[in-house]
């Protein structure tokens, strides 16, 4: 059973990669079953803990819910992250804080194969430009997408099946003989990873100092108010539908006035 959902895991940590072009290029791969939320769910139908997978493929996302990939380049290899990391929290029966823990580990171990990926590939490369130059059209293909893809299935699917595989008995025996001091270390730093993730992505969205009260009303209403996310999600939308009528007639006054006023000089003139 262990050799079929090690085996399932892995293929989806290929086809989410990023470069994969099967899963209509990088909308099906990288930015849909490569985010920890939908492998978290992926990982949990195949390990036969849904709830689980969930749980940890959430708090895998609020830490890297702001990360992006200019040029190509990453801090941590978010598929590594997403399917043999979640798997093996999943399948040691790891806490929540240690999982994201470990994922963040795994993650920038990734990154070392990731850019040895990015290196290897101008070898295949230079054998296209070599083939165009011959006029070798089968070569060209092969080199161009064959290989390339036969390479990155072997450094996502092999480590990916041999961490599952039999990485997770080892992960249950390594977690059930750590002192509960280093547990709690543990579980403390992913539990404060995810807040930096929020952290970060607040950063990148708010543009004025005013919109962090929406920010606190949400955490109050979490907190405090103790509403559910339906909930939550319905406020925040008659909210942002206020706001946004708000501003639209403000921007509205403030033409008709400027415009008014030109009428008026106008008229004077």
């Amino acid at each position: 059973m262990l050799f079929i959902q090690a085996f399932l895991i892995s293929v989806l940590c290929y086809l989410g990669a990023l470069g994969t072009p099967w899963l209509f290029g990088l909308t099906g791969g990288w930015y849909t079953i490569s985010r920890p939320l939908v492998s978290g769910l992926l990982i949990g139908i195949i390990c036969g803990d849904v709830q689980q997978g969930i749980i940890i493929g959430a708090a895998v996302q609020a830490v890297y819910i702001a990360m992006v990939t200019p040029g190509g380049q990453m801090l941590a290899d978010l598929n590594y992250i997403a399917y043999p990391a979640i798997a093996l929290a999943v399948l040691s029966h790891a806490s929540t804080g240690v999982a994201v823990t470990m994922a963040t580990t795994i993650g920038i171990v990734g990154t070392v194969i990731f850019n040895f990926f990015q290196v290897a590939n101008s070898y295949w490369n230079h054998r296209a430009e070599k083939a165009i130059e011959e006029g070798n059209e089968r070569s060209f293909h092969f080199n161009a997408i064959w290989g390339p893809q036969i390479f990155s299935f072997v450094l996502r699917f092999v480590p990916s099946f041999l961490v599952i595989y039999f990485g997770s008995g080892f992960a249950k025996q390594m977690l059930a003989a750590m002192p509960q001091y280093l547990l709690d270390v543990m579980t403390f730093l992913g539990g404060a990873l995810p807040a930096l993730g929020i952290v970060m992505l607040l950063n990148v969205v708010i543009k004025n100092n005013y919109m962090w009260v929406f920010f606190l009303f949400g955490f109050v209403a979490v907190v405090f108010m103790k509403l559910n996310m339906i909930a939550l999600a319905m406020v925040a939308a008659m909210v942002a539908v206020i706001y946004f009528f708000a501003i639209s007639s403000n921007g509205k006054s403030s033409s008709h006035n400027d415009s008014q006023d030109g009428n008026d000089d106008e008229e004077e003139f």
